[in-house]
This record gives C-alpha cells, structure tokens and sequence, in this order.
C-alpha cells in the first residue's frame, strides 16, 4: 500500500537511488523487519507448494497488468508511482537504447509477479529485495540486522556458506527469497528467451548482481546469465527518476508486443 510521503521525484541523479540507511521511510524498514523475520526455508518451501501450480487463474497478460495498478510498492524508498507507470518507464528507457523487443517486454512485465499480493499474500512475501534462504545471509543484505528474528537463524545447517546447497550447484538449485521475481519466472518461463527469464527472475537478487556475494553457489551459465541482469538493473532503477509516462498513448505498442510473445491467454 502507499504511504502519506512521497517517494518519486523526478530528475534525480544515480546518487539518489537505493538509501538504506536512517533516512530511510519507516514503512520501508517495517517491511524489510518483516520479510527478514519470516522468509524461512519452510515458508519458501510451502509458498513453492502452493502457488506454482499455476492453478490460480488464467487470464491475459495485458488484463493482469492493468490489475495490478492498484498495488503501490512499500519496500520501495525511490517511488510511489503505481506498477503500470513503472513498468512503462523501464520499458521505454529500454526502448529508447535499442534494445531488442524480447529485451523491452522483459522491462514492461518484470513485477508483474507482484499480483502474488493482489490475490492475498503480504507485501513482505511480494516485493523488495531477495536472497538465498537456506544458507548463510550475507551481511550485504539490506538491513541484514533483522534477520536476528528469523528462526533459520537458530539451524545450524542454514548458516554454513553452502547450507543446503552443494558448491557450485547452479542458481537454479537454490531457493531465493519467495515473491514476485520467482513467480513470474514460473509463469513465463516457456514463453521469453534465457536471458529474459534471467532478468525476470533476478532483477530484485541485489546480494548477487550487484555485491556479488554468492559466487561459491553459481555455475557459468549463472555467470553469462547475471551480465544481463546487471544490464537490465540500471533500466529498472534509474528509470524512476524520469518524466512519468503516458500509459494511454503507449498502449497500442505495449499491447502487441505482449501478444508477439504470449497467448491469448496464460497460466497464474
């Protein structure tokens, strides 16, 4: 939900993106205590059980994105822009570099993920930032001080550098942090090329594209995949800052690149 203050700002530099720190809003520190405190290895585990069945609707994509308009961003510090204007934003900066089709529709759906909170899970188990469960958190996490109140903290064997995990197992091992990323990864996987997916399923995986912590559990593939998340991240963020965009005159083109990749209809 959206808070009385207001995130977007037009016109901001690079500096002025992604504080963590005290200035950060309350509502952006209450919900990262709450994510840290209840992304278990049980809940991952159950969350997985219960939602990629792909069970839950089947409905156009343009039809969910005009859904989740309704949904304002709390883990969010850099806007209160509803979905629709953001994903806009980051596919027409894409766009407007030259970058392939398959490349802007990755920048238009990205969190479409986040109906997750539509259909009735909290935003802490939807958005922010994700990482690794299952092993040891890296201290790079944003504000990693809250995971003290997660009880994996008391596992033994979650808090070993691999955990769970065998030394470069491949990221496609490894359970990261439940929300919208991995779900829509699920959903669109048969649809959109590698590299896509890549920066569907990552582009909120701070820790890794951009600390680069968690190298121990990559594969090369990881590896050329991640160079693409890294190209898509700045798209994502730094796009916040421009001129909102006319959601009514970019339909029409936003439409029929949605309709070049999917169905009619798709699985949620």
């Amino acid at each position: 939900m959206s808070t009385a203050e207001t995130r977007y700002q037009e016109g901001r530099s690079r500096e002025d993106f992604r504080h963590y720190d005290d200035t950060t809003p309350a509502v952006v520190r209450e919900f990262y205590r709450l994510n840290h405190t209840h992304q278990t290895v049980s809940f991952n585990r159950a969350m997985r059980e219960k939602w990629l069945k792909l069970d839950h609707a089947e409905m156009p994509v343009w039809d969910l994105m005009v859904e989740l308009n309704k949904l304002v961003d709390d883990s969010d510090p850099d806007t209160d822009l509803s979905q629709i204007e953001h994903n806009f934003q980051t596919a027409e900066a894409i766009r407007a570099d030259g970058h392939p089709r398959w490349f802007q529709l990755a920048g238009l759906i990205h969190d479409l993920g986040k109906v997750l909170w539509l259909w009735g899970e909290p935003q802490w188990a939807v958005v922010g930032d994700t990482f690794p469960v299952g092993c040891a958190w890296s201290p790079k996490i944003v504000f990693a001080e809250f995971f003290g109140g997660n009880p994996d903290a008391l596992a033994p064997e979650y808090q070993t550098p691999c955990g769970i995990y065998a030394e470069g197992c491949g990221l496609d091992q490894v359970m990261i942090s439940w929300g919208h990323d991995e779900y829509l990864y699920q959903v669109t996987k048969n649809y959109l090329p590698a590299e896509a997916l890549a920066m569907i399923r990552y582009h909120s995986c701070y820790p890794i594209h951009r600390e680069g912590e968690y190298g121990h559990l990559m594969n090369d593939e990881d590896r050329r995949l991640m160079e693409w998340v890294k190209k898509f991240n700045p798209y994502d963020l730094y796009s916040k800052g421009h001129t909102k965009p006319d959601v009514e005159a970019l339909t029409p083109y936003y439409r029929e690149l949605i309709g070049e990749y999917f169905p009619a209809k798709i699985r949620w």
